[in-house]
């Protein structure tokens, strides 16, 4: 008995704290897991999937341990990894095509990256502490993270899939008020329930007076109550103005992995064309086509010589006012190096950009071009392009598909001959709000997606691409068409619900009367009001950790 109080007193109590604090930050990261799309009927656990994190940052800064700063980093990223690995798995089917040697390491990044910053945010949070109460910090901590899912968003290296405000997409009723916010709104939902939580456990451990208590508890119950009651009260007294457009939306299922020199593009273009027709009216104004549904490369400048392009034509004539957007493998030359992107033609003295573009094509002589603007970094962009330029032509060894797209810099609006105006909006472009609302904001009446989710094979990425863009419909109070190649082809309408889908790996075409609308919600007009004033409040605080650094250092 004696000797095992001796042992057990002698164990460091710092490995104590460490053992029970990896069980927190790991049980976090799991509760974030279970409440994340497409996970249904989990949501709410969202509200408590931080309160882990949080009690073991407050364990740690409590402690007695030395390099309190290094094991908060080490311990969150241990959490956040398992929370971004495990939602995000399916990024590596995607990558398999190129060899697990190559594959792993890239898809590496993205499992990673965002956990890393997610653990600095965690860090600055903890340098706070030392100069700032407990509360001034919780606030800057939000600041913090919101400041991090928004250069997430906007660098080379952009991967905002894990935006914490994405996690309501499954329960699209309760976050009706994104339509003000965008899914930052969310963010901050997020964070503000969970903080109150860890308080209200706060005051009973360090058994603070009641009064506190009930202070907090009124606080956390109406931060839920209030948003949620006026939300469901938004959904539920919702009207959509009466202004009927007929869309088609087109899902060939061919598998990726397969079509390039397997199936001619003349052979596919003909199967889009026979599902279009055997669903299309005599009014239907617009047909969606798949990302990529022309996959052999078109110069844009002949795009009207070409035998796709007739195709097309001869398939329209019995549609007056008909327009089909498809997804297009594009090139356009130069005679200077116009553009970053543009690679030297051999031989000549001229440029090339290739392109994942949308093109809408009428019953004239007309045509539009939409360049993809947020190209996935690795597969379609060189991250920090100017940097690493010399890398240029070791991925064109590679068969110049990594870091060789162009793009431009602005959404453009497809306008129809009658006038509709149509939002192009490519595959991964439907994770960013503020993008899509661009679209809206120069008169999009609707948001056409365009992707091709068959590289994820049956994984959840494919839910979750489609869950999210329930979020697109609220804020920007626009009907969604999604034309995915292998599924899941879609029509939402402006309340987030999905109105009708096609099932996974079906080779089939819907159509719908959507409601056409012109008006500007709040979001579209202000844009990402919340992440650029959170995102300032951020620098500021790490301006400030980094003096305070500096003159410890001096002293």
């Amino acid at each position: 008995m004696l000797f095992a109080w001796q042992v057990k007193v002698k164990q460091p109590l710092p490995d104590i704290i460490m053992k029970n604090n990896i069980l927190l930050s790991a049980f976090s990261g799991l509760l974030l897991w279970i409440g994340w799309p497409p996970t249904s009927y989990t949501t709410l656990l969202l509200f408590i999937g931080l309160v882990p994190m949080l009690l073991m940052m407050e364990n740690v800064i409590q402690s007695d341990a030395i390099n309190k700063g290094k094991k908060i980093f080490r311990i969150t990223f241990l959490g956040f990894f398992i929370w971004n690995f495990l939602s995000i798995y399916w990024v590596y089917n995607s990558l398999k095509i190129i060899g697990a040697v190559v594959a792993i390491p890239i898809a590496l990044i993205p499992y990673s990256l965002g956990p890393l910053l997610m653990s600095t945010a965690c860090w600055l949070y903890y340098r706070l502490r030392l100069t700032t109460n407990r509360s001034l910090s919780l606030a800057a901590l939000v600041c913090l993270w919101i400041g991090y899912e928004y250069l997430h968003q906007s660098w080379d290296l952009s991967f905002p899939w894990m935006t914490l405000g994405n996690g309501f997409a499954v329960s699209h009723q309760i976050v009706q008020w994104y339509e003000y916010t965008g899914v930052y709104g969310g963010t901050v939902w997020i964070w503000l329930v969970n903080i109150l939580v860890f308080l209200i456990y706060i005051s009973l451990r360090e058994q603070q007076p009641n009064a506190q208590r009930i202070k907090l508890i009124t606080i956390l119950t109406v931060s839920i109550v209030l948003p949620l009651t006026l939300s469901l009260y938004r959904y539920n007294t919702y009207q959509e103005k009466r202004n009927p457009s007929n869309i088609v939306v087109v899902q060939p299922n061919i598998d990726p992995y397969e079509k390039g020199g397997i199936i001619p593009v003349a052979t596919q273009i003909n199967s889009m064309i026979n599902l279009s027709d055997s669903i299309g009216q005599t009014n239907t104004e617009f047909f969606l086509w798949p990302e990529t549904a022309i996959s052999e490369v078109v110069d844009e400048d002949n795009f009207r010589t070409s035998p796709y392009f007739n195709q097309i034509q001869h398939f329209l004539a019995k549609f007056k006012n008909g327009n089909v957007i498809t997804g297009a493998e594009t090139s356009k030359r130069y005679n200077t190096d116009a553009t970053p992107s543009a690679n030297p033609i051999p031989g000549t003295n001229q440029y090339y950009d290739a392109f994942n573009a949308a093109v809408n094509i009428e019953n004239s002589a007309e045509l539009q071009f939409y360049h993809k603007s947020r190209l996935v970094p690795g597969a379609e962009s060189l991250p920090f392009g100017a940097a690493l330029a010399f890398l240029k032509p070791v991925f064109a060894h590679l068969g110049g598909a990594t870091g060789s797209y162009g793009s431009q810099k602005e959404p453009s609006v497809f306008y129809s001959q009658s006038g509709i105006g149509a939002a192009p909006v490519i595959c991964y472009e439907s994770i960013w709000g503020g993008y899509v609302a661009q679209y809206v904001k120069k008169g999009a009446q609707f948001i056409a997606i365009i992707t091709n989710d068959g590289w994820w094979e049956n994984t959840t990425g494919k839910d979750q691409h489609l869950e999210y863009a329930k979020l697109r419909a609220i804020e920007t109070r626009r009907w969604v068409c999604r034309s995915a190649n292998t599924g899941i082809s879609a029509f939402i309408n402006q309340r987030g619900d999905i109105v009708q889908h096609s099932a996974w790996w079906v080779k089939t075409a819907l159509k719908q009367d959507i409601n056409l609308n012109s008006d500007i919600t709040f979001y579209v007009y202000y844009g990402d009001y919340i992440p650029k004033a959170a995102s300032l409040i951020a620098l500021l605080c790490v301006a400030w950790v980094i003096f305070k650094m500096r003159k410890a250092h001096s002293v």
